[in-house]
């Protein structure tokens, strides 16, 4: 029996689509690739945007018309919050939410022998238990993601996500240090820990835990030479957590510090609790302390009410505090949310024209931020070949500048001394010393 998966969103459903393929595969399934004939086709939804619904229906679709004869089982964020609507697509099989993942194949197996929909999908607002979906056989031996936290407790007026993974549940920090261990074992390079609000891990469990004291508890593991955080809020960033994280050997000099909006007004009618000026001296401290760090961000245009003089009060803060690199949203009406019954919905049009200001905005911002680079001794962790092009091969800094770099030998898997020689749009290219 074949399976084939796919992916939306974010480093979270990655992590729970690989530990769903090393089930099928321990079951004695064979996996392929998605655009491939298969017996079985899993898709692993996202629900953050209006967007993520359509590619999640999207992907029901394409795999319908390769086989409509397979069995198409439909886990994720979409399916948690809307199970119904996708109960009633064409073709679907099963369906399952974002809390019981770990049982994908005995629910496949259950529709195929009682030839019938299987809909299992749980209330996560009434969870408080870390689900246990480990990996124990990486595909990527360069680098692999470790799903320490699950949960959100924000409830920011424009999001989904509470309720469709649910409150904050952490892993326990000796499940987490036992994981880091194997994969050293395994000859892992880098980690990279994910969770849906990270910053967040600890607070449900006993004791002092937190993330900066599981991040210290990682430095000491040998065998790990880089360790990664996903996206992370920035009121994490405390004088106290800037200083023991400055003192870490291992963690990556680069993080993604969600910012959305650089207007107060808006930042309110988001529910983030934090205000720009905030952010800008959390960033200014980070840039204090922690040598060529690099910040990423998110940004969002078009929210409800937002007018003009609000949009060039985002434009303004962007440009002055120049960010490394910025993922501009335009804003989606996620229905249940607060922010989709606002009056003063944006008009498509505005949103566009916004967008491509900030989109232009972070091409200078972001190649201003590599050059800089020009010329420097850095350490890259080349993880593949480069657009399958002969003898080249592609990595990342610790500061997650891209690299492109020629080499006669295979150099996946190995971190080397690159000399940055020039900065193309998005990457740079390098020179192995």
């Amino acid at each position: 029996m074949k399976v084939a998966f796919t992916t939306l969103g974010c480093r979270v459903n990655q992590y729970e689509t690989e530990a769903m393929t090393e089930k099928f595969i321990k079951a004695g399934y064979n996996i392929v690739d998605f655009n491939e004939y298969a017996d079985i086709y899993v898709i692993n939804t996202c629900t953050v945007t209006n967007m993520g619904d359509k590619k999640s229906r999207q992907m029901i679709g394409r795999a319908r018309r390769i086989n409509n004869k397979s069995v198409i089982a439909v886990a994720g964020c979409y399916s948690q919050v809307a199970p119904d609507k996708v109960a009633k697509i064409p073709g679907v099989d099963v369906v399952i939410g974002t809390k019981n993942k770990g049982q994908i194949v005995e629910l496949v197996k259950r529709s195929v022998d009682e030839k019938r929909q299987i809909v299992d999908v749980r209330d996560v607002l009434k969870n408080s238990v870390f689900e246990e979906l480990n990996i124990e056989e990486y595909q990527d031996r360069t680098r692999a993601f470790l799903k320490i936290q699950d949960g959100c407790n924000s409830f920011c007026s424009y999001c989904l996500i509470p309720f469709a993974r649910g409150p904050v549940c952490s892993k326990s920090p000796e499940k987490v240090l036992d994981e880091v261990k194997k994969l050293a074992q395994h000859g892992f390079k880098e980690i990279i820990l994910s969770g849906i609000q990270i910053s967040s891990y600890g607070v449900d469990l006993q004791g002092d835990w937190g993330l900066v004291k599981i991040l210290e508890e990682i430095d000491k593991v040998d065998g790990i030479e880089r360790v990664r955080i996903g996206s992370i809020g920035p009121r994490f960033f405390t004088e106290d957590v800037i200083q023991r994280v400055s003192k870490l050997n291992k963690l990556c000099t680069h993080f993604h510090l969600s910012l959305q909006s650089g207007c107060d007004e808006i930042l309110k009618r988001m529910n983030r609790h934090y205000t720009a000026k905030e952010y800008k001296k959390i960033v200014e401290s980070l840039r204090k302390n922690i040598l060529d760090v690099s910040i990423t961000t998110d940004i969002i245009v078009g929210f409800p009410g937002e007018t003009d003089e609000e949009f060039k009060e985002t434009y303004k803060f962007l440009k002055d505090i120049k960010l490394s690199k910025m993922h501009i949203f335009k804003y989606s009406p996620r229905e249940g949310t607060r922010a989709a019954s606002m009056n003063d919905q944006i008009d498509g049009n505005i949103k566009e024209e916004r967008s491509n200001k900030l989109i232009e905005l972070n091409k200078i911002n972001e190649k201003e931020f590599m050059n800089k680079f020009i010329g420097d001794k850095v350490k890259v962790l080349y993880d593949q070949p480069y657009n399958d092009k002969e003898g080249y091969y592609e990595g990342y800094t610790p500061n997650y500048i891209k690299v492109i770099s020629k080499c006669n030998e295979d150099i996946t898997g190995k971190i080397l001394d690159t000399t940055v020689v020039k900065v193309e749009e998005g990457f740079s290219e390098g020179i192995i010393i």
